[in-house]
This record gives C-alpha cells, structure tokens and sequence, in this order.
C-alpha cells in the first residue's frame, strides 16, 4: 500500500477477466453482495436510493456517498475500503497514493495532463523497466499498449480512490507545468557557488523571483507543506540540483529535485516576501512570512539562510496556528505534572525555566502557558531572538545584536515597561541571567529557558554562569526539562505481546510501573505513511523548588544530591514518563531510549 513500489523489472500484471470496460455502480453492488462484503438486502436498499437520483460521479464515489454497511460489522463502506476491495476483486495491488513519494517530473514525463485526465489515471511511479500508473477503471485497458510503447516501458496497473486520482493528477501537472515554464524563463543557469563549473557559450540569464512559474511553485510548496503537516521546509543546493525536504513528525522527508535555476529563484522569490535582502548571499539572515493554509486559518513562518558550498540553503519552520491554544493535556502532561505545572505558573513572582534541546517543543510550552495567563488585567511582555511567533496577547520584542539590543539591555528596557509577566527567550550569559534574577526579585514572574539535559541541570548550569546560590533559592520557583517523541498511529497499531512488565520495569529501575497497561508496536498504513507513527508528544520532567531542595542547593550541589532530592518531592524523571506512555500504549520504548537520558 506504499506509494513507492518495490521494482518489478519484467512484470506487467493484468486484471482479471471478469468484466470489460467503464465500471459501472449496478455491477459494483453486485460484486460487493457476491463477494459477501454487503447483505443481499443491503445490495437491494443500495440499488433502490441509487437509482432515485441520476449522477454523473464515478461508481466508486457514488456508492460511497450512499452509506452502504458492511455485511461483517456494520460498518459504512469509505471510498478506501471500496478501492481495496475492488483491486483484490480485478487481481492488482491496492495504492493510496502519497504525494511525498511521487518523483513529479517523471510523471509528467510518462503522458500528458490531457491523456492522464481522459483516461482516469496517473502514472506514480518510473523505473527503467516500468511505469505504474494508478488507475479508478481497472478494467479499462485500451490506452496501456499506446503508453507501453511511447514510453518504452512495461505498464503495471495499481487500483486508487478516485478522488485522489483527480485531486494529484491536477496538482502534480500543475507543478512540473510551472517548473517548465520557470526554467524555459531563466535558461536553466544557476548561480555561483564554492565549486563554480565555468561553462562557454551558455546562457547567464538569471530567474526572475516574480515570475509566474516561480511564484506558483513557491505557492505550490506552501500548501503541499501544510498539507502534508509538514513543521519545517528545507531548501538545499547542492552540486547539480536543488533539493526540497519536509521535516514530518520530527523524521526529514524528500519532497522533490529542483534544477539549481529555480531552486535560487525560488530562494530569491522567499527572501523577497520575507523581506530579506535578496542580493546579499554571503551571510545568513533571518525573516518570517504570514500566510494562510487550505483552510484558511493564518500560519506564521519563520525563515533562515544560510550560506553552503553550492549556494544559500533556506529553512522554514511553521508554526501551527492552534499551537499557542492548546491546553496541557494536548501538550502530553499527565495529570500528576499538570497540576504541579499549573500550582507553579500561578506564583506572582520568582523564575520559571524550560529546559530541553533544540526542536523539543521548549516554545510551544512557553506560548501555550503565556496565552492562558494574558488576561487583560496582566502586562506581559517578551524579550526574544527570534521572535517565534506574533500572539496579540503579548507585546514581543526583538533582539537586535547589530544595534547592541540584546537580552540583557532588552530586560532592562522591559523592567520600565510596568510588566507583570516577562518572558527571555534564552539566559545565555550570567548578564542576562543577573537581570532575569533582579526581575523575579523585584516582583515579576519570569519566563526563560536553558539548554540541558534534565530539570537538576539547570541549577548547575546557572551556578556555572555565576549566579550565586543564595540568589537561585530566592528566585527560582521549578524547573520543566522536556523532549519530543512520536506517537503511535492509532489506526495502525498493533498489541505488543513482547513489551512485558519486566521489560518496562528494567527500563525505570529503581521505580515501579504499577497499574493496567497495554504496550503496542507500530505496523503502518496508509495515514501514517508506512512509518507506524503520526504525530508527537511532550515528555515531561517538573522540578518544583522546596525548602528542602534550597538546603541542598546551599549545603549540597551535586547533581546526583539535587536528583534525589527532586525525585522524593514529586519529580518524575523523564524515562519514568517515557515508560508510562509506553505503558498507555502511545509510543515505544525504542522511541523513549532514543530520545531521554538514562535513570541514574
């Protein structure tokens, strides 16, 4: 059911001869009550509302549309389970096609959008011996001999939903259309790069970054990204092409191989909407862009280049508009951690640290708190490099290091400025960790985060800045370490009769899982791309600042000390909350060894 079939260099599978010609809904209910899928009074009831109204849909949609309930549960008959019962029905494998794996250049190649459109197909896949097309009539063969021999390659048939058909045929024509139309415009040339090839006799025409094909690709590349939940867009040159990936559930996808020309037109086209300069390519730069996804809901995007060897590479994260309203179970925090979390961020005063690595999800923690606390009655302001996301609710201000505007003066000038809530995107240096402390000691409640490895670390980490301990007891109120792991497909996964308590206990020793529990495994289908995981996760470890913990900050500062400490006034290590969605059946202890520290 992938969408990238394995290679079959000989073959060309044919259907069955059981009908020939356009389907038709009549015979489709027919087989469905022959092949037991549907009761032969359910095939009666489909046959008289069906032939109530005259439609022009295609069989498939038009049974689907009327509610047919399977025979074995009850159940209503989706297009997709149509689509797969029919291939089995014509003797062909069974596709729901995934754009990400879909080479779109070759495709156009095989035929053109005219000949794909009459004939109800589209090729997904070109290998030297082979093309395979997805077809919604598979019993409509007439045109595989003309493509066989135009293409000089065996055609294999696959069954699809034909909505999808419909739905890529359009957008995957459209977008090598445009490419076609961008590199006819520019001649095809790209620009310097570390190992610049020296050509006679070529063309140096640049792409222009507003052309119609650049700017519908560009277009193109937005809403398949959103589309496809994509959290960042890469765009990379490399020696004799470009190259689009998209980060997907925290795993790097290939997307689609650009001729350097339009890959730097584009590059040119993003910079120049992100109001970037567009000549300068020698150093990096930062700049974001609003838009709106399919359903229209504003998306913010933040971009960085950065030069490389074969010219400049642009990254773009996207924030999900929903991510600043979600509430702590949403996030992942279990009951136990969410109370103490909300106990905490309620204090009038005193630092509150996220800590965790790059892409661990720090942000998204520290927005969807601060949304919850802006009421109209509380001042809260956020000093940041860069800033994430716009949120009306905050007054955000931007680092600005060429200006000498830094964390530090931006804390200062923030202090005159009558906040209630401040929040510092990042304590880097004991300036701004001084100025964060003097801000919690004179009645604000502070917001930052740190880059370590667990809760207990970052107390060690702000005395190896300079930050005396007396001033950490006075001020910090807890501590948030946290990571990102992928969740289960819950349309795929399976029971893991092999996870057993033992497994899990030798996972957390010293601590003990106890309760009901039901570990799974992922398997892979088509909504989760084959991978076994669809989404991601917090994992979460609270340190919460007790008297007790003070005295072992003064008298005892050793990180194995400040652990104990933590974990016998109600920390949960973040492998024991690995473990216990493990247990809930959320995710994998692969996915928990890979991603938290190991249990001391």
């Amino acid at each position: 059911m992938s969408a990238v079939l394995p290679p079959h260099p000989q073959a060309n599978p044919k259907p069955k001869k059981i009908h020939a010609g356009p389907l038709d809904w009549r015979k489709l209910v027919e087989w469905l009550s022959e092949d037991g899928v549907i009761s032969s009074a359910e095939a009666h009831r489909t046959i008289t509302r069906c032939a109530q109204v005259q439609s022009a849909q295609h069989p498939m949609i038009r049974l689907a549309s009327v509610g047919i309930t399977r025979l074995a549960d009850g159940k209503p008959l989706d297009i997709e389970t149509i689509a797969q019962w029919l291939a089995g029905r014509a003797g062909l494998n069974y596709l729901r096609i995934d754009p990400l794996k879909v080479d779109v250049g070759k495709v156009a190649d095989t035929m053109s959008a005219l000949y794909a459109e009459r004939h109800k197909v589209l090729p997904v896949q070109v290998t030297p011996y082979e093309v395979v097309i997805a077809t919604s009539e598979p019993f409509v063969t007439d045109w595989v001999a003309e493509v066989e021999r135009q293409s000089k390659r065996n055609v294999r048939l696959v069954v699809a939903n034909p909505q999808d058909i419909t739905k890529f045929t359009v957008e995957f024509f459209a977008l090598a259309k445009s490419v076609k139309a961008a590199l006819k415009a520019g001649g095809g040339s790209g620009s310097a790069s570390f190992e610049q090839l020296v050509e006679l006799n070529k063309s140096n025409k640049q792409l222009d970054a507003n052309d119609q094909g650049v700017v519908q690709v560009v277009d193109w590349l937005w809403q398949y990204a959103f589309d496809q939940r994509a959290s960042d867009i890469h765009l990379e040159p490399r020696r004799e092409q470009g190259v689009i990936r998209f980060r997907i559930d925290g795993v790097l996808h290939p997307v689609y191989q650009l001729p350097m020309g339009v890959h730097n037109a584009m590059t040119a086209r993003i910079k120049l909407l992100g109001r970037m300069d567009v000549v300068e390519k020698r150093r990096p730069q930062d700049g974001r862009i609003k838009t709106r996804n399919p359903g229209g809901d504003e998306v913010e995007m933040r971009l960085s280049t950065l030069p490389t060897a074969f010219g400049e590479k642009l990254v773009m994260r996207i924030f999900d508009p929903d991510t600043t309203v979600k509430n702590l179970d949403a996030l992942g925090f279990s009951q136990h951690d969410a109370e103490r979390w909300e106990q905490l961020v309620k204090r009038p005063y005193g630092i509150v640290l996220v800590t965790g690595p790059t892409g661990s999800g720090k942000t998204t923690t520290l927005y969807s708190t601060l949304k919850r606390l802006a009421t109209e009655e509380v001042n809260i302001n956020t000093i940041e490099d860069p800033i994430e996301m716009i949120e009306p609710a905050f007054n955000q201000t931007q680092v600005q290091s060429h200006l000498d505007f830094g964390f530090p003066e931006g804390l200062r000038a923030l202090m005159r400025q009558d906040p209630d809530i401040i929040m510092v995107g990042e304590i880097r240096d004991l300036q701004t960790a001084e100025m964060a402390v003097q801000a919690a000691l004179t009645g604000h409640l502070v917001f930052s985060t740190l880059h370590t490895n667990d809760a207990p670390s970052a107390v060690s980490r702000l005395m190896e800045l300079g930050v005396p301990s007396y001033l950490i007891n006075a001020t910090l109120l807890g501590v948030l370490a946290q990571r990102l792991v992928r969740t289960l497909c819950s349309n795929c996964r399976k029971p893991d009769n092999t996870t057993s308590r033992e497994t899990l206990a030798e996972l957390v020793k010293p601590w003990q899982i106890s309760g009901g529990y039901q570990p799974y495994k992922p398997v892979g289908c088509v909504d989760c791309r084959m991978t076994g995981f669809r989404g991601r996760m917090g994992l979460y470890e609270l340190l919460t600042v007790t008297e007790s913990f003070k005295e072992k900050v003064s008298k005892e500062p050793n990180m194995d000390a400040l652990r104990r400490q933590a974990i016998t006034e109600g920390m949960r290590p973040l492998r024991l909350g690995g473990a216990l969605k493990v247990a809930e059946g959320l995710t994998t202890i692969e996915e928990i060894l890979a991603s938290t520290p190991p249990l001391s």
